[in-house]
């Protein structure tokens, strides 16, 4: 008989939470898979409308400046009032575009023609203003805006514009040199900004095609790991039945291998309920020291010494599913008189360990060729973040199979 040592705290089980066995794995909710692939157009958009309302700030700002010098140069009267016209408008414009780029940003980048009228703006304050004004330098904002907004061939045509325009009202070659560099790095810019952006968008395809490959690589080891620890078992003793069945002629013998068979049968298939439930993430909380006590049954030792803490239900699942193993490893290939299971809480460490007398294993048995229970045991346990040793049993002969959970603080102040 098992001998129990349950204290009256014993342990419970909290409902489950994401990411935890019985659910999809959690590869399939990575962020990768659940953000759309394709975000590099609206960074884009973002940055180009960043880059426009500089260029507009910019030359509001020299607009300021330079708007003393154009009108103390302009005669009174009705130059004056065009050149005070010309100011008002060009400033206006740039604030218009500053502030509600969304709105008329998207005529600016339909229409090429729309950057004439803002040349023709700037070109009026050259007329009275000195070309080392500030003004000159608002008008580089024009061919800067076309190279950004239209590219080189939009940058080639205002660049090549603004800079025959400036040459002919300032004279001197600084000014209109500048019109033609301010438009090819514009559109220098822009290219820069999809380049990178085509980078980005690839480097998101590429990342969002890895995470559907690991979802996929994990949802196939956690299917592995759950049909080895239950129906495979089943199906392989009801195997095992048949064939004895198939070689013996006694009535009572056939009587109890039949019923055995049926026995099995449905296990099987309550089994494979389970474990659909499971997939679906329908499934009901554990109580450990019960579940603990199922699977030693009558010829294994089970203690549970101290009161043990919550743990959620899929660290639970994968805790027994561990246990499970260790002991179908001891009662099928170890050939042991004697197997213990001991689940101890000692300060931040839940510490579960299936000791065995029997053969024990060989040094090398983890790489041994379908050896897919202890590679199943070890991928729980680096699932939950614990520490699995399987060690030869001092002393004498036998195995010991400890896992080795660190908890989290109860009180919150600090991470095990």
């Amino acid at each position: 008989m098992a001998v129990l040592h349950v204290p009256p705290a014993g342990l419970s089980v909290r409902g489950k939470k994401a990411g935890e066995p019985g659910k999809p794995s959690p590869a399939l909710q990575s962020p990768a898979l659940q953000s759309p692939a394709l975000q590099s157009p609206a960074l884009q958009s973002h940055a180009l409308r960043a880059l426009c309302r500089r260029v507009f700030a910019f030359r509001m700002v020299m607009i300021g400046l330079g708007a003393p010098l154009a009108l103390g140069g302009a005669a009174d009267g009705g130059p004056k009032f065009l050149v005070g016209g010309a100011v008002l408008l060009t400033f206006m414009l740039s604030y218009v575009l500053f502030r509600d780029w969304e709105r008329f940003g998207p005529l600016l980048l339909r229409h090429r023609w729309l950057l004439a009228p803002d040349l023709v703006c700037c070109g009026l304050l050259l007329v009275t203003a000195r070309p080392q004004s500030p003004l000159g330098f608002a008008v580089l904002c024009t061919p800067l805006l076309a190279g950004l907004v239209h590219g080189w061939r939009g940058s080639a045509v205002y660049a090549a514009t603004a800079a025959v325009a400036v040459a002919a009202l300032a004279g001197g070659p600084t000014l209109p040199a500048l019109c033609l560099l301010a438009g090819a790095a514009g559109a220098s810019l822009r290219d820069l900004l999809f380049r990178f952006g085509a980078a980005g968008q690839a480097l998101t395809e590429a990342r969002a095609r890895l995470a559907v490959a690991e979802a996929v690589r994990a949802e196939r080891d956690h299917l592995a790991r759950e049909m080895h620890d239950s129906v495979a078992k089943t199906l392989h003793g009801l195997a095992l039945a048949a064939d004895a069945l198939a070689r013996t002629s006694d009535p009572e013998t056939v009587r109890r291998q039949a019923f055995f068979l049926s026995g099995a049968a449905r296990a099987a298939a309550a089994q494979s309920r389970d474990l659909l439930t499971g997939l679906r993430g329908e499934g009901a909380g554990l109580s450990l020291p019960a579940e603990l006590r199922r699977l030693a049954g009558t010829d294994a030792e089970l203690r549970v010494r101290g009161a043990l803490p919550e743990v959620p239900a899929g660290t639970a699942h994968h805790i027994l599913s561990i246990a499970s193993e260790a002991l179908e490893n001891a009662r099928r290939h170890a050939g042991a008189s004697r197997v213990t299971v001991t689940a101890r809480a000692s300060g931040r460490e839940l510490t579960l360990t299936v000791e065995d007398d029997g053969r024990g294993l060989p040094p090398d048995a983890r790489h041994f060729p379908g050896r897919y229970g202890l590679l199943g045991m070890e991928e729980r346990a680096e699932a939950i973040g614990a520490r699995l040793t399987i060690e030869a049993r001092r002393p004498g002969p036998g195995t010991t199979v400890a896992l080795y959970l660190p908890l989290p603080d109860p009180t919150g102040e600090g991470s095990p």
